[in-house]
């Protein structure tokens, strides 16, 4: 399993793709309270740490789904997965609830949401995507 960043600083600053943890203490943006992995990309400037640098910030500008969610929960950190594809993630994590489908997804075709749900007990169960 990759390693887990609490921290943007230690993220690398390259394209990729990336599982952001989300904790909300109470229901919030049509979500129960409890743990959420949001499987995003970054292809553009700064790559994974400028994207998730964001995710984590407050007061930022809401444009996608995903910052509603950042905005009323706490953001715990990210796992990083430089050169990967945010489908891969959602297909590797594919044992996991979907909460709200379509979440974070509209531009996919593949995907039943990019975001999950991730339960008390549940495993991570993905792995780096490509050849093992």
């Amino acid at each position: 399993m990759p390693a887990f960043h609490p921290i943007p600083d230690t993220l690398p600053a390259v394209p990729g793709a990336y599982v952001l943890l989300v904790e909300l203490a109470e229901p919030a943006a049509g979500l129960t309270a409890g743990r959420y992995l949001y499987c995003g990309s970054a292809k553009g400037p700064g790559g994974i740490r400028a994207r998730v640098g964001r995710h984590m910030r407050r007061g930022k500008a809401l444009r996608w789904h995903i910052d509603r969610l950042t905005e009323a929960g706490r953001v715990l950190g990210a796992w990083v997965f430089p050169g990967g594809d945010e489908c891969a993630l959602v297909a590797a994590l594919s044992h996991l609830p979907v909460p709200v489908p379509g979440f974070g997804a509209s531009d996919c075709r593949s995907c039943p949401a990019h975001l999950l749900a991730w339960p008390e007990g549940a495993e991570l169960a993905f792995r780096r995507p490509g050849p093992p």
